[in-house]
């Protein structure tokens, strides 16, 4: 199989992008503690999301706790540029300490690459009581050849959330089927109501819709890796056709709006519904509160005799820990904060994402609504799935699907020839041997 190496993508960011610098950094204490670096992909001085200012709120208590020890300075920027700018310090030199990162090929490029510590060791056998802590199975999407490289500090799960007052108003009922919300939409829109806001700007977002039609569709993701079945089949030109004729329903900036702006449009009432994650309960709830008593959920409909209707897309933040660094033990205390019992019942009950350790218990009266109705969904999933461009052979996979699917929306491509796009990625990069 042929993939970019590492050093190829770091060049490419070095290009592209200029190098983050570190946000107003923090008064460093005159005994001079261990200083250490945490990249994350949000503002932590000038976000209303919930789970931001939770790992604010660590960051401030890892720097009051080791006051004297340990200080940790967090370096921050924008979902978007993200990845652009952690592979940027990397390919400089100045790789952080540690960084939040997505499972999938994300991930793979800083384990192949050797630049994420190998953490094994570290959790069972030097904090078998912390390992132990985790939820089971929590580390699968984390291990590589039996070597767990990566912390996870939450887990989420992707629906559809809908706006109760408008559903009411225009007289329609929740779909269980794909006829269904289509059929829905209709009516939402004769009724003057947008019926769902998208970010195609932001590809994955677009993605992770396609991703679902893909799935319900019967598109399998093994056969395809193992090239038993392809891109051109019938199944996914129909999902093709699927994204398609939903996206007749987006709003109509949909084209040019960013992950957030779609998220606003759905929260300030300009849209019926929104498909994202329970990552987005905080950004909703933190942006506007009195949102919430009107924020229902439900799971992405099934087509009926294609596919189980019971998979879920889901996902956890992980903490890569920086091969190279020079205050492993501050890093590791970092770790910990990030996954105690204090950070996690905020997770949950301030931030509405799941808890990824056994042992901590979660008051639902104050957590915000939508967590109860994504458990309630999680109780009948029978399977999961991940983002497709976190699923695929590799990041240039993931972004050539995400890219297709954005041409699909646009109409710069019909759906059998975004999907021969794919499919020819596949024969010149991976399908060879």
């Amino acid at each position: 199989m042929k993939k970019k190496s590492l050093a190829a993508v770091l060049s490419a960011a070095m290009v592209m992008g200029t190098i983050v610098s570190a946000a107003t950094p923090m008064t460093v204490m005159a005994d001079d503690p261990e200083e250490i670096t945490w990249m994350f992909w949000d503002d932590l001085e000038a976000t209303q999301d919930l789970i931001s200012l939770g790992y604010a709120d660590v960051i401030d208590r890892f720097n009051t706790t080791y006051e004297g020890q340990y200080h940790c300075t967090p370096i921050t920027t924008n979902l978007e540029e993200y990845d652009g700018k952690v592979n940027a310090l990397i390919a400089a030199g100045q790789t952080p300490d540690l960084w939040i990162c997505n499972p999938g090929p994300n991930m793979d490029v800083y384990v192949k690459a050797g630049v994420a510590a190998d953490l094994t060791d570290i959790l069972q056998k030097d904090n078998p009581d912390w390992y132990d802590s985790f939820t089971d199975g929590i580390f699968e999407r984390m291990t590589y050849d039996g070597k767990i490289m990566a912390v996870p500090t939450n887990f989420a799960a992707a629906c559809v959330y809908y706006n109760t007052e408008i559903f009411k108003d225009a007289g329609v009922e929740v779909p269980t089927t794909y006829d269904e919300l289509i059929d829905v939409c209709k009516k939402l829109k004769d009724a003057g109501y947008t019926p769902i806001s998208c970010s195609a700007g932001t590809a994955w977002c677009l993605s992770m819709i396609a991703g679902y039609l893909c799935d319900r569709s019967g598109v399998d993701l093994g056969a395809i890796a193992d090239h038993t079945a392809d891109w051109t089949d019938d199944n996914c030109i129909r999902a093709g056709e699927r994204l398609k004729e939903l996206s007749q329903y987006f709003q109509d900036t949909a084209a040019g709006d960013s992950n957030d702006q779609a998220t606003a449009n759905f929260y300030n009432g300009d849209a019926a519904m929104l498909v994202q994650g329970s990552w987005a309960i905080a950004q909703m709830n933190g942006s506007n509160p009195d949102f919430e008593s009107r924020c229902g959920v439900f799971q992405f409909p099934g087509i009926p005799e294609e596919n189980d209707p019971n998979r879920m897309i889901v996902k956890t933040d992980n903490l890569l820990m920086s091969a190279s660094t020079e205050h492993q033990d501050a890093v590791i205390a970092l770790m910990k904060m990030f996954t105690d019992e204090e950070a996690q019942k905020y997770t949950a009950e301030v931030g509405g994402k799941f808890p990824i350790i056994r042992d901590v218990e979660i008051d639902y009266n104050k957590a915000p609504a939508q967590l109860k109705y994504v458990q309630d969904i999680m109780q009948n999933v029978t399977g999961t799935l991940g983002f497709y461009n976190e699923s695929l052979d590799s990041v240039e996979a993931g972004d050539c699907f995400d890219n297709a699917m954005v041409d699909i929306f646009l109409g710069n491509q019909t759906p059998e020839e975004a999907f021969q796009t794919v499919e020819d990625f596949y024969n010149e990069n991976v399908w060879t041997e």
